[in-house]
Order: C-alpha cells, then sequence, then structure tokens
C-alpha cells in the first residue's frame, strides 16, 4: 500500500507517540497528532489525513463526537483505540462510519493491518457509495425523460421515438443533459 497520511488522537502522550512511532515504522506519514476530540477535529479539516487513529475516551469532545463531525468535513478512514468493550461504545463507534476498533492495549503487528485494511474498506465504501449516488441519477434521469416523453407525446401528437428523438436533439443543440431538458419540458408543461 502506498505511504498513507495519518492523523493521530489520544489525550495520552505516550500512547500517541508509540502509534506515531509504529505508524511511521510502517512507512506511513503522521501528518498531525492530536490531544482531543476539537483538536483532532481542527487538524483533520486542516491536514485532510487519508485515515485517523483516534482514541475514544477524550477530553473536551470524544472520539466518537470528533468522527461524527470529521466524517461531514472531511470523509476519510477512521480506527478507533479504546480500552473499552461495552457493546453500546462498540455501537456507537460503528454508528459512526468508523471502518475499524482496536482494543487497547495493542501491538504494532495488530495496529498495521488493522490500519490498511481500514483504509481499503474506506475506499471501497466511497466508491460503492458514488455508484449508487450514480446509479440514482441515471433511474431519476429516465424517469424525467420518460415523463417528458409522455407531454411530448400528449401535446403534439409524437411517437415515443420522435420525443426522444426532440429531446435528444435540444440537448445537443443547446449543450445540455437530457435531464436538464425533460425538466425543463415538465417545468413548462406544470406551468399550462
Amino acid at each position: 500500500m502506498e505511504a498513507l497520511k495519518i492523523l493521530v488522537a489520544d489525550d495520552e502522550e505516550a500512547v500517541r507517540s508509540l502509534i506515531c512511532t509504529w505508524v511511521s515504522m510502517s512507512g506511513h506519514h503522521v501528518v498531525a497528532e492530536a490531544q482531543d476530540g476539537v483538536q483532532a477535529l481542527e487538524l483533520a479539516v486542516t491536514h485532510r489525513p487519508d485515515a485517523i487513529i483516534m482514541d475514544i475516551i477524550m477530553p473536551q469532545m470524544d472520539g466518537i463526537e470528533a468522527a461524527n463531525e470529521i466524517l461531514e468535513q472531511h470523509p476519510c478512514a477512521i480506527l478507533f483505540l479504546s480500552g473499552n468493550a461495552e457493546n453500546t461504545t462498540v455501537e456507537q463507534a460503528g454508528e459512526t462510519g468508523a471502518v475499524a476498533y482496536l482494543m487497547k492495549p495493542f501491538s504494532r503487528e495488530a495496529l498495521t493491518p488493522a490500519l490498511e485494511i481500514a483504509v481499503r474498506r474506506f475506499r471501497q465504501i466511497q466508491t460503492q457509495s458514488k455508484e449508487i449516488d450514480r446509479l440514482k441519477d441515471t433511474i431519476e434521469t429516465r424517469k424525467l425523460i420518460e415523463r417528458a416523453k409522455g407531454i411530448l407525446m400528449d401535446r403534439h401528437r409524437m411517437t415515443e421515438e420522435e420525443a426522444f428523438r426532440r429531446i435528444h436533439f435540444q440537448a445537443r443543440n443547446q449543450n445540455r443533459k437530457m435531464k436538464e431538458i425533460a425538466q425543463s419540458i415538465i417545468s413548462a408543461a406544470d406551468l399550462l
């Protein structure tokens, strides 16, 4: 895996230092260190890391709250660290969108693969999310074009093929998307 930009957030300086050393030994770059959730949020927005290794229990803003804020502003892979294995904590961590959870104490041998898998999983999720958005847009476009064709067929006595060609021709001539032309036809029909 290519070298990753990592943000490390833990309120315990010794733990933070150890994680930074292990991350560097694994060939990745620590771009920033945070000692609380507020600082983690600020540094995530500033440094735009590929991943964040973050403790859950921290002062000012806990890791879960910080992760929620970070994922809204700069989505990236989040690997939570915690000494707490309670089901509610694990569930809350999972609900944030975190892609990995390691129990303290942990080893370098556990951290490195967990980090790299978290980043890979995050990237897969992002790719799937973009594909879902693309498919939703395709479906919405088809629905609009079908509706616009129906309007043209009804009002101008066109065949389905003629109506489709009219929408396609207008889109090409106006250098616009067929979805936009279809929406214009629907909006104009709604006015009448």
